[in-house]
């Protein structure tokens, strides 16, 4: 590796604020907002919209779309393909 052009690269606490979980992990992210973490250290935080504490897909709560529905709807639309 070549000296002095990589980003700086340390820990980084990562916290979702809908789900109320922080999580620390190392990155090159910074911030200039920082947190104190569990052990007392002063880390930077950044704060995430959607992670797998928050996110439907993970959390169970994902909506099941009407795929039949969805088909008739483009056949109406724009009328059924013809068999070749």
């Amino acid at each position: 590796m070549q000296h002095a052009i990589h980003p700086a690269y340390g820990p980084v606490v990562f916290r979702d604020k809908a789900a109320g979980l922080a999580f620390l992990t190392r990155s090159t992210l910074g911030s200039d907002k920082t947190v104190e973490w569990e052990d007392g250290r002063t880390l930077p935080v950044v704060d995430v919209e959607i992670s797998s504490a928050s996110h439907p897909f993970h959390t169970g709560t994902a909506r099941v779309l009407d795929a039949a529905g969805r088909v008739e709807r483009f056949e109406r639309r724009y009328g059924r393909r013809e068999a070749a």
